[in-house]
């Protein structure tokens, strides 16, 4: 028991705790799995949880923390794609973090995805990441929830055309609307510092493919991309119509229905906006949670 103790502790403490973005749940239950008794097995993780904490981190403007000095980023190349084996940390089937299940991908071809970028900065600088690496904020490197460790991806700003090459060696972020948490250069290379989020495409990258593919523009007429949160998907556009109805009364704002194709097969989806900006969006997705409507997710075009 006091070995199991022990255990625990050093994997809730020195690994979680020196890398928060990194869920060890399943180490844990791997340990649990040789202690016959739950009722030991409890007592154990509230002894340890006594002596440090174990909530991963949530990004908010506490995470930014930029460096004190002045910082020339065009100086900092890019990351270079390179073929290496999947990390020993950080790729566990399916971890979970705040109740939420994440399912880590077996494979990053052909992973490209539209969303919220947001950053993380001074205050992880010099800890662990996922991947056992230590985060540098002056490095060419982001978190992703389920891209596999470590990734190559290419990184634009929809909204300024930006792009930067980055290298996935960590988990996050753990926040409703985000899709990527970039180094502090990646994100002050892109843009997006001031504001703390930004819209971005993710594609990633095949290391023996020696020319990245060019970024695919947002269908704006050259003007901002449209943000929208997607609220419900039919199958029946009687019920998307009416979903619609319901949140037009409700929000007193815009909404749309726009069909596409999934498998072949004619997809309602039910979208709000376009909105103004990504705390819009926050604040909207907070209050139809309150409604029971979850499952949200940002659409950019």
């Amino acid at each position: 028991m006091l070995h199991l103790q022990s255990s625990l502790l050093q994997i809730l403490c020195n690994d979680i705790d020196s890398s928060p973005r990194t869920n060890q749940v399943y180490e844990i239950v791997q340990l649990a799995k040789s202690v016959k008794s739950q009722l030991i097995v409890a007592l154990l993780l509230v002894i340890a949880l006594s002596g440090c904490s174990i909530l991963p981190s949530v990004d908010d403007d506490s995470d930014y923390g930029p460096p004190s000095g002045t910082v020339d980023v065009s100086q900092i190349p890019d990351a270079i794609p390179k073929d290496e084996p999947r990390s020993r940390y950080g790729n566990p089937t399916s971890y979970v973090v705040m109740g939420k299940r994440y399912y880590v991908q077996s494979t990053s071809q052909g992973h490209v995805e539209r969303g919220i970028a947001s950053w993380y900065g001074s205050k992880f600088h010099g800890r662990r990441t996922s991947s056992g690496e230590t985060y540098d904020m002056y490095g060419m490197t982001a978190a992703h929830t389920t891209l596999p460790l470590p990734t190559y991806a290419q990184v634009t700003n929809l909204e300024n055309g930006r792009t930067v090459i980055v290298k996935i060696n960590d988990r996050g972020p753990f926040h409703n609307n985000r899709i990527i948490d970039l180094s502090y250069t990646a994100a002050s290379k892109l843009g997006i510092l001031k504001n703390g989020t930004g819209m971005v495409e993710v594609v990633a990258l095949n290391p023996r493919q020696p020319t990245p593919p060019k970024p695919r523009q947002a269908d704006t007429g050259g003007g901002k991309p449209g943000l929208y949160l997607q609220v419900g998907a039919f199958s029946n556009r009687y019920n998307a119509d009416r979903l619609a109805h319901r949140l037009a009364n409700s929000l007193d704002r815009s909404i749309r229905v726009k069909r596409s194709y999934s498998n072949d097969n004619e997809v309602f989806r039910v979208q709000v906006g376009p909105l103004l900006s990504v705390a819009q969006a926050d604040t909207l997705s907070e209050k139809l949670a309150q409604q029971g409507i979850t499952g949200l997710h940002i659409i950019i075009d």
